[in-house]
């Protein structure tokens, strides 16, 4: 009660204030107003990205939690093109630094998934060839060191390279990758059946033919429709086979 009693004592009324003062502040406000208004958006640029630090002097830096570390230059790097008030495109940004970051992120967190996730299904599907290109290969090569854990990001990353780069050899290299690193029973069965599907894309049905005879005879596929769905699938692949070779005759 005494506090209160002694700041309501300090207490003017605004009727007290001399108009002038409130006129002064009030021409002050509107004058920043209008300062802000007309001064140029702040902007930044691609090219601002920075190298990021050695992997040696961010552990040094990190104190023993590399994972931790490895979180805040995930969030520096995603955060990047909201930086200064502007966006960046991510298709603007310097992919070769770009996949620098990523390689030291993972160094820092060989368990962290989001890093490849982030290259597939973002930075993979900007509208650039080329720097479409740099990020499935980087997820190509990290994948083969941890492959079954890393399957689902070079599995987009074939879909990728089918069907936007429209590159098949690349897509069958990581198909074949799939199919002869990825050893997990959590992997479903298409992902070893990716380089089958791209054969018959490149019309090279009779090793299509082999690949996909092979992998009904392993006794991989032990759900019944699947099993049928493939020897149907197997059938028509003969059929086209025997058909072509019919018409070159």
């Amino acid at each position: 009660m005494r506090l209160r009693s002694f700041l309501a004592r300090d207490e003017r009324p605004i009727s007290d204030v001399p108009k002038w003062v409130i006129a002064a502040l009030a021409l002050g406000l509107a004058a920043q107003l209008v300062v802000a208004a007309l001064r140029p958006a702040p902007r930044a640029s691609a090219e601002d990205l920075p190298v990021p630090p050695s992997s040696a002097l961010i552990r040094l830096a990190a104190l023993g939690e590399p994972v931790t570390a490895a979180k805040l230059l995930m969030l520096y790097l995603q955060s990047f093109d909201y930086r200064a008030g502007t966006r960046v495109p991510y298709r603007d940004l310097d992919y070769a630094r770009v996949v620098t970051w990523l390689d030291r992120i993972v160094d820092l967190d060989p368990t962290a998934q989001y890093p490849l996730m982030t290259a597939s299904r973002i930075y993979a599907e900007v509208p650039d060839p080329e720097k479409q290109r740099q990020m499935l290969d980087f997820v190509y090569r990290r994948y083969l060191e941890d492959p079954n854990r890393r399957w689902p990001w070079l599995a987009h990353a074939a879909y990728l390279a089918k069907h936007r780069l429209r590159d098949l050899p690349l897509a069958r290299r990581y198909a074949v990758a799939l199919e002869k690193n990825t050893t997990t029973p959590e992997a479903p069965l298409w992902v070893r059946q990716m380089e089958f599907f791209v054969l018959e894309d490149m019309n090279e049905l009779e090793a299509a033919k082999i690949l996909l005879g092979g992998l009904i005879a392993s006794g991989q596929i032990k759900d019944a429709r699947e099993l049928a769905m493939m020897e149907n699938r197997l059938k028509g692949l003969e059929e086209r086979i025997e058909a072509e070779r019919k018409r070159g005759k």
